[in-house]
């Protein structure tokens, strides 16, 4: 996205309106409106605008709490039709940007308002919320000291398959998106790249049908037959690390039993080039490298 001016977009910059206009980030519920924050209900009582994503899904948490400010639609489909005309409303007064659910940005629309608005010197400020990628991430049991968030996955199988292949090699846990009706698609594919890793399908949160499954993708495959509802697929991390501290213990065993052959070897009276030979052949492992372990035993029983 380019760079903003603002006399392109207003003719007449006279009435900019007051430069401290603001533009609120606000998070909304993700299912549980007693979610909402006090902040948040401050803001949206507060503002002149209420830039959201679904007018239909911010009117019915607006009643919730009695409040009724102006509302106009910011999603995928229009924002560059109505970009100017919010930013016109924010060189006016306050306006919160809001989405059906969670923070906005994250997997919805505002980030083109956001930007806009920062480009433009307006304040933009924060009022965090409800997350499904953490609420999801918590709710999992994996370790969440970091994640790596892969939003909705590709609609196609095979851009699909392709955006899992590039995230495998992840050691932290995976968190996705994921439609009911393409859970089972998606699940068929983690299954088919990623293997038995461990699982949890939240569905549903802070709702009163929340569910979390824990299991493989093939066993969550066979247990969601007709999934309802959002999901959030939280997906373990690689083994990279555990496959690296293996590696070592069996090194560090290797080692071990390496010098436990030599010095028994030793004490017998075999030959260095004998012994060598031997357990070299025996372990596989290159001649000069056991060679060099004999080296360093003959040295410790000086």
């Amino acid at each position: 996205m380019g760079a903003y001016n603002r006399k392109h977009l207003f003719r007449d910059t006279k009435n900019w309106g007051n430069s401290l206009s603001t533009l609120y980030i606000v998070g909304t519920p993700i299912g549980n409106l007693e979610d909402l924050t006090l902040r948040a209900a401050r803001v949206l009582s507060e503002v002149s605008l209420v830039a959201a994503e679904d007018t239909r899904v911010t009117r019915r948490l607006l009643s919730h709490l009695d409040i009724h400010p102006r509302i106009t639609s910011f999603h995928q489909h229009n924002w560059q039709g109505k970009l100017e005309g919010v930013l016109a409303e924010l060189a006016d007064g306050d306006v919160a940007l809001v989405t059906d659910a969670g923070m906005p940005g994250i997997s919805d629309p505002g980030s083109e308002l956001v930007n806009a608005a920062a480009q433009l010197g307006f304040k933009v400020e924060v009022v965090p919320g409800p997350s499904a990628v953490t609420a999801a991430l918590a709710l999992s049991g994996f370790p969440g000291d970091g994640f790596l968030f892969l939003g909705f996955l590709p609609r196609r199988r095979k851009d699909r398959q392709v955006a899992l292949q590039h995230a495998s090699d992840s050691i932290v846990p995976l968190v996705v998106f994921e439609s009911p009706h393409r859970l089972r698609a998606t699940l068929a594919d983690l299954g088919k790249i990623l293997g038995d890793r461990q699982l949890a399908v939240c569905r549903e949160m802070t709702k009163i049908h929340e569910e979390v499954f824990r299991g493989t993708a093939s066993e969550a495959l066979e247990y969601f037959s007709s999934p309802r509802g959002e999901v959030v697929l939280v997906v373990e991390g690689g083994t990279v690390l555990k496959d690296l501290r293996s590696q070592a213990i069996d090194f560090e065993r290797q080692s071990y039993d390496l010098s436990s052959r030599l010095a028994s070897l030793r004490r017998d009276g075999v030959r260095a080039k004998d012994a060598v030979a031997q357990v070299a052949e025996i372990t596989g492992l290159p001649k000069n490298a056991v060679y060099q372990v004999w080296i360093d035993l003959a040295r410790e029983t000086k």
